[in-house]
């Protein structure tokens, strides 16, 4: 998925990332956990192909964010834009390593 942003900036989400660094309660391992930036962890959980990587459709929630709906069916995951950007930085950081 390819995501153009206001200031510029453009990044390309690899779906295994998109679902490895879903945001919501039950993928961060209960509300405590939730962050309004994602876990530099994601960047070493590794998904293979699967239905949980498979992206079924995208939803706007208002102007300040999307919904992913998986192939595994899972769709809790409230990805904001600011979320989306901050992936997108820290995923250009980790392949420039």
């Amino acid at each position: 998925m390819t995501i153009a942003f206001s200031d510029g900036a453009t990044f390309e989400y690899p779906f295994s990332l998109l679902r490895s660094a879903c945001p919501c309660a039950q993928c961060r391992g209960g509300h405590e956990n939730m962050k309004p930036e994602p876990d530099d962890d994601v960047f070493s959980i590794p998904l293979m192909d699967a239905r949980a990587t498979r992206l079924e459709d995208v939803k706007a929630i208002g102007n300040y964010a999307i919904s992913i709906i998986w192939g595994d069916g899972h769709t809790h995951g409230i990805y904001n834009w600011h979320y989306l950007h901050v992936l997108g930085e820290k995923q250009k950081e980790a392949d420039s390593r």
